[in-house]
């Protein structure tokens, strides 16, 4: 009988394929679409999976309750972790994952930071949010989403109450740098964070990011490399990662599946 992927080892595989910030459920529908052709295809790509934060626009773990929304993409995860490893860091839209993906998919969930290795490098795995946020309003958000009262509270909410406060608050809760300037300035001040990170922490060979939406692959130092795939929203961008370096890719469904019902109520 075939056993699952262990994904408890500090090798979590040798090609590592790296999503991030599909923002599912305000994201056209077509990026859902794409996203589970793209995850039939990742045995294809590699062989271990990283989905480095924001894949939903809003997800939070109950302890009875499952959401709807991103249910077909949840079941494609569960269906994928029977043949490769997955790991999933929160962002700051999708943080409050809980227990669910570790009990319930057999994900590990980390909510702010994943180190594994592929190969023999040593790879570190964070989100982003938080690190370049110039507004104190954007980083005192960053603190209260993230502080266990606010998930407390909010899981006492009804479900069906509590997406709807979400939906009103969910343009807010990130970063919203609309303008190239602003957008390069983020992309500058993240770069900066993990050269530094690198500088610190000589064991590390790759740095993985999102959160700006911006795709980035830089080598600060010869052999160690800093690489963000962007949105996936946005020309279904991914990275492809070994022990020797990393690539940025855009995926082409050739087959979509069966179109996504539209669950955005």
């Amino acid at each position: 009988m075939q056993t699952e992927p262990s994904i408890f080892g500090a090798v979590l595989g040798h090609t590592l394929v790296v999503v991030s910030d599909a923002h599912l459920g305000v994201a056209p529908p077509a990026a859902e679409q794409a996203l589970l052709s793209f995850l039939e295809a990742a045995p294809a790509l590699g062989d271990c999976l990283l989905v480095n934060g924001d894949l939903f626009d809003f997800w939070f773990s109950y302890q009875r309750v499952i959401p709807r929304r991103g249910f077909h993409v949840a079941a494609a995860l569960a269906r994928l972790r029977r043949r490769m490893p997955i790991v999933m860091t929160g962002g700051n839209h999708d943080r409050w994952g809980g227990d669910f993906w570790d009990r319930e998919i057999g994900i590990r969930f980390e909510p702010l930071r994943a180190t594994f290795e592929i190969g023999r490098r040593r790879v570190v795995a964070i989100h982003g949010d938080g690190l370049t946020e110039p507004r104190l309003r954007a980083t005192l958000l960053h603190r209260a989403i993230n502080h266990p009262i606010t998930a407390a509270v909010y899981r006492a909410i009804h479900p069906e109450l509590g997406l709807r406060i979400v939906d009103a608050l969910s343009p807010h809760l990130g970063d919203h740098t609309p303008t190239p300037a602003k957008l390069a300035d983020a992309a500058a001040k993240q770069r900066a964070w993990a050269e530094n990170l690198l500088a610190r922490e000589d064991a590390v060979g790759l740095v993985i990011m999102g959160h700006t939406h911006q795709p980035a692959l830089a080598e600060p130092v010869p052999g160690r490399q800093y690489v963000n795939p962007g949105a996936w929203f946005d020309g279904f961008r991914y990275v492809v990662a070994t022990e020797s370096g990393a690539e940025l890719r855009c995926f082409s469904p050739a087959t979509p599946p069966p179109p996504v019902p539209d669950d955005r109520r």
